[in-house]
This record gives structure tokens, C-alpha cells and sequence, in this order.
């Protein structure tokens, strides 16, 4: 299972679900409501804006979820959760997050993924801002997400 807000979806991320297909039969998308986040897309936004960045991907669901991401992945019947990491700032939040889930489930291991160096630096914050500002995304993101930010951008 991949959880994570995907606010929005980005193409590093897309390169995380492709790895992730290598060494499983199916991989889990769990898009997370927004909790502490103000997420500028809504939760079934960001939900329909990975489906349809991902379209010729087989054995991938995309689904929202609200609980303990632990007890989602349980109920999804997940061997593990995926988290992508692209640099050393990531590993300490990441590392602590694995401990945490393994204390709460211990049958569930957490599997960490480095993206294609072409996305280790992109994140969603970063390319919302930089659209915020005019600049050319279109490199970070699939095509459906710059339209949808566009969009959205527009009628703030």
C-alpha cells in the first residue's frame, strides 16, 4: 500500500507506483483525507486525479481513506506500506513513521523507495507554488494534474 495526500499527484509519484509494481502483484494507493493538511484539492480530487494519471498501470486500486494507516493497510490485505524517499531530510520523519507503524502492526513491514533521480527533488508543495507563480510544470506533474491546477488556480 502507497498512502500519502498526493496534493497534488506528481510524477515522482507515479515513478514510486511503477517501482513498486516490480516487487508486488498489486499496489494499493491510499489517498489520505486531509487531517492536519489544507489540501488545495479535495480528498475525491486527489483521488480521480491519480486514477487518471496512472490509466495503463495494471494491478493498481486508488482508493481514499480516513483511519489509522495501519489499520487501512490491514484491511486492504497489505504486506507492506510503501513510502518514497528522495533525500536525507525525508529519511528521520520516514524512519520514525516505519517504527511507529511496525509498534502498531507488526506483521506489516514498511518498504522505502528512492524515485528516478529526474524527480528526487519534486514534491507537491513545490509544484503548487510554482504554478501559483506562472512557471512551467509540466515536467513534474502528469498532464491531467497541471490541467486540474490550472483550473483550480483560476477560480482562487
Amino acid at each position: 500500500m502507497y498512502p500519502g495526500t498526493f496534493d497534488p499527484v506528481t510524477s515522482g509519484h507515479v515513478d514510486l507506483v511503477e517501482r513498486a509494481l516490480r516487487m508486488f502483484d498489486r499496489v494499493v494507493v491510499a489517498v489520505a483525507a486531509s487531517g492536519a493538511k489544507q489540501p488545495m484539492f479535495t480528498q475525491e480530487e486527489r483521488v480521480e486525479l491519480f486514477r487518471m494519471a496512472i490509466p495503463r498501470l495494471k494491478g493498481v486500486k486508488v482508493v481514499p481513506f480516513s483511519s489509522l494507516t495501519v489499520q487501512f493497510a490491514r484491511d486492504q490485505k497489505a504486506v507492506a506500506i510503501m513510502r518514497g524517499l528522495r533525500a536525507v531530510s525525508d529519511f528521520d520523519y520516514e524512519f520514525q513513521l516505519a517504527w511507529m507503524n511496525r509498534k502498531l502492526d507488526e506483521e506489516i513491514e514498511t518498504v522505502f523507495l528512492c524515485p528516478n533521480e529526474d524527480y528526487f527533488y519534486v514534491n507537491s508543495t513545490l509544484v503548487k507554488e510554482i504554478a501559483r507563480l506562472g512557471g512551467d510544470i509540466r515536467e513534474f506533474v502528469p498532464a491531467n494534474v497541471r490541467k486540474a491546477l490550472a483550473k483550480k488556480l483560476k477560480s482562487a
